[in-house]
């Protein structure tokens, strides 16, 4: 079993990682900002601030993995008005690559696939921001996968155990949040892609 720290484990993709991993008997360190404010998270809940290098290798010592499930608004409203660091993403990235992590899996932004449709304006300096950190990803001599959900997320649809991956194209289609944390601790137990983004989803 792996030792795996998931930073963003409040938010939704988050908690479904921290699930998904948990039960397979993975040890999980859940890392947010305010543990105060979620004692509801199942594993050690620790923490940390993943554009912060000395927080994260504090965090990340002894870990075999490293989920990248942050986001830095809760929703749409808060992100439409949210003044972003350009470089959040990218800081992120660097603070990960920088810890020496075997492994980082990191969640992308459909908008950013080729061929997707581009965000509203609203929303474009989150979206480049995104991308800044794909780049910086992968100039990194890192062993990582970014592994990118449909626009069609939900929390609804129950937990298939399956999903199709495919590559840096946008694929119609819709997943759920459990597939996805499926998808996940799947790169971390055997992993398949290495420095790559992959579109995932299902269809059915």
């Amino acid at each position: 079993m792996s030792s795996i720290a998931i930073f963003g484990a409040a938010g939704r993709a988050g908690r479904a990682i921290v699930t998904e991993a948990l039960s397979r008997g993975h040890t999980v360190t859940a890392v947010v900002r305010d543990p105060a404010r979620h004692p509801d998270l199942d594993g050690r809940v620790v923490r940390g601030d993943i554009t912060d290098p000395e927080s994260v290798a504090a965090v990340l010592s002894g870990q075999d993995a490293a989920v990248n499930a942050v986001s830095p608004a809760s929703g749409p409203e808060e992100l439409a008005r949210l003044e972003l660091n350009p470089g959040f993403f990218a800081d992120a990235v660097d603070a990960l690559v920088a810890s020496k992590v075997p492994r980082i899996v990191a969640i992308g932004l459909f908008s950013n696939l080729r061929g997707a449709d581009p965000l509203p304006e609203q929303f474009r300096a989150f979206a480049d921001a995104h991308t800044a950190g794909l780049t910086r990803l992968r100039e990194s001599d890192a062993d990582w996968v970014m592994l990118t959900p449909p626009a069609l997320l939900t929390l609804d649809r129950p937990r298939l155990g399956g999903y199709r991956l495919g590559g840096d194209e946008a694929v119609p289609g819709h997943l759920s949040y459990a597939d996805l944390a499926v998808a996940v601790v799947d790169q971390i137990e055997e992993p398949t892609l290495h420095g790559e983004r992959a579109a995932i989803f299902n269809v059915d």
